[in-house]
């Protein structure tokens, strides 16, 4: 019998060349899609955006993205192919924008994300980001709230402890066993899988932040 070979996840930049596979996931994933010039511009001229993505071998599988303004990381977007979630994808995005965040001298962490978005409420949550604020009618497709979560001090003793021991427990994770097509074993269900807009039912499909881009 062949042993199935096992999940690697590598963080790593975003650069133009991930663009095409970028829009893939934002198409499976968002109901209105950031347009396919969005990210380039990003890159490309917003000194204050920082882009992540999420590969296995020469596969891009997630990204995410934030904004640093000042001492404040804004975390703008991250989504997960819609073959690779409840893999724990996006909490490792999540961990290196944290880690980034950090490293870049930012104080804290902060996002909005929508009332009706339990799975990303739970999971921000666990991450320690808490209710600070309300945003009435700030998303434009359907007029719902905007919660604001920041976390405390990143470099606090609090956080970096609870970052310390999140880190740890997936580093404890059973591997993901890959199978023949390339895809993660015994994924979920298409009918399971979430959808963007607050009704997601995995917290891999994020766009915690309503950044407004230019058309």
């Amino acid at each position: 019998m062949v042993a199935r070979p096992h999940l690697a996840i590598v963080i790593d930049r975003m650069t133009v060349d991930d663009l095409g596979a970028v829009q893939e996931i934002e198409g499976e994933s968002f109901t209105t899609p950031w347009p396919p010039h969005a990210y380039r511009s990003e890159l490309e001229t917003n000194r204050l955006a920082h882009y992540i993505v999420a590969r296995y071998n020469d596969r891009l599988v997630g990204f995410a993205g934030m904004w640093l303004m000042v001492d404040e990381a804004h975390i703008t977007t991250f989504a997960v192919r819609k073959t690779w979630r409840r893999q724990g994808v996006g909490e490792r995005l999540l961990l290196a924008l944290l880690d980034l965040a950090q490293a870049r001298g930012a104080r804290e962490a902060t996002l909005e994300v929508r009332p009706s978005n339990h799975p990303a409420r739970r999971l921000y949550e666990k991450y320690g980001f808490a209710l600070v604020g309300v945003r009435r009618r700030y998303y434009s497709d359907d007029n719902e709230d905007a919660l604001i979560l920041t976390t405390d001090t990143l470099d606090g003793r609090a956080m970096r402890d609870r970052i310390a021991a999140l880190r740890a427990a997936v580093a404890r994770r059973q591997d993901v066993e890959i199978g023949s097509d390339g895809l993660p074993v015994g994924r979920p269900d298409e009918a399971e899988e979430g959808s963007e807009g607050g009704r997601a039912i995995a917290p891999d499909i994020l766009r915690p932040s309503g950044v407004r881009r230019q058309s």
